[in-house]
């Protein structure tokens, strides 16, 4: 188990400088497949989604991450503690989420840079409590799959629609 100071060190290498949008999914997978890592495959599900969604073909993950950044768009995690097979996840989801946003306010100190929540348990305990705190989350109580085990066509229509009801373009 790696902890946040090993997450942070890869995605710090393509924070945007402007920041346009700030994706929170759960958690490092247990897999060990780190969004982040510029060294995995570019069919990870999660990664493999958003390229599609930006329209661009990446021959390798770093390209695409190096995409990404230059579109502005970030990719934080609720957690940094992998909790895809916790059955607390919840629970530690909660109790990290003071850290999440103390992330979030460094990223954006304004509160102004737009938040697309995804998988449901994220924008369940997640969504409520963000928009309370003064953050902009678009996902206005609607869930976004996470893009695998046969969800990848409702991720995709999901995410389309959040970010097309806000105003925002993929492409």
């Amino acid at each position: 188990m790696q902890d946040r100071d090993y997450y942070f060190s890869f995605r710090k290498r393509y924070e945007p400088e402007q920041l346009e949008l700030v994706i929170v999914a759960e958690s490092p997978p247990v897999s060990g497949l780190y969004f982040y890592n510029p060294l995995g495959k570019i069919s990870e599900p999660l990664f493999a989604s958003l390229m599609q969604q930006i329209a661009f073909s990446p021959s390798n993950k770093e390209e695409g991450l190096v995409r990404l950044q230059q579109k502005g768009w970030l990719l934080v995690d609720a957690t940094y503690e992998q909790v895809d097979k916790n059955k607390r996840r919840d629970e530690t989801i909660a109790r990290d989420y003071p850290m999440l946003c103390g992330d979030l306010t460094r990223l954006s100190p304004d509160k102004a840079v737009p938040l697309v929540l995804i998988k449901a348990n994220i924008c369940r305990l997640l969504g409520p409590r963000l928009q309370a705190d003064g953050f902009k989350v678009v996902n206005q109580g609607r869930d976004i799959y996470f893009p695998s085990h046969g969800n990848q066509g409702k991720f995709h229509r999901q995410f389309r629609a959040i970010l097309h009801s806000a105003g925002l373009s993929t492409g």
